[in-house]
């Protein structure tokens, strides 16, 4: 059965000169995008695998109470931000933007902390193992490929976009699967 996240099946991006989401800093290379994207999978299929509880409250996203804070590297913060829908501004550390109705409205573009993350209790030493593993693998790729290694909070990222008032209405490179999500409207 296909992958409905493998880049596989997605038309090749096309790299703007400079990042969308980040002015100032180059647009993450179509190499380092794909990777990524082959983590994500890999991640996806790993924990499919495991099988941890997931009691669909919606608490992994309502960090302060359960006292996580989402970090993701810049990377994840770029395919994030091309692909999810708008959320409101400022972005504060105790709830992640995107829940709805405890879902996820950027459940493709989520970063490794989402994907990774569950409430089961059993399901925690293997959690530990699956981040440090995907974070290494995401600083070799930084490494090799001469990028900045930047690392912090959903919150930080979240509000260095909107800061920049760069509109991600258009998503230069479309999720594997071809889908894009609403644009970021100004208030």
């Amino acid at each position: 059965m296909a992958d409905p996240t493998s880049p596989a099946d997605a038309a090749a991006p096309i790299t703007p000169p400079g990042s969308r989401v980040f002015p100032g800093k180059p647009a993450l290379p179509d190499a380092v995008r794909q990777a990524i994207w082959e983590l994500y999978a890999e991640i996806d299929a790993t924990i499919a695998a495991i099988s941890p509880r997931c009691d669909a409250s919606g608490k992994c996203c309502r960090f302060e109470e359960v006292g996580h804070v989402l970090f993701l590297s810049s990377f994840e913060a770029e395919i994030l931000l091309e692909q999810a829908p708008p959320y409101s501004q400022p972005v504060d550390s105790g709830n992640c933007p995107f829940q709805k109705r405890k879902l996820c409205t950027a459940r493709e573009p989520r970063p490794l902390g989402c994907r990774i993350y569950y409430c089961d209790p059993t399901y925690q030493e293997t959690s530990n193992d699956l981040t440090e593993m995907a974070i290494q693998r995401l600083k070799s790729l930084a490494q090799a490929h001469g990028l900045d290694w930047e690392y912090a909070p959903l919150h930080y990222f979240l509000n260095q976009a909107e800061r920049a008032g760069i509109p991600l209405a258009e998503a230069d490179h479309p999720s594997p699967s071809g889908r894009t999500s609403l644009p970021l409207l100004p208030d």
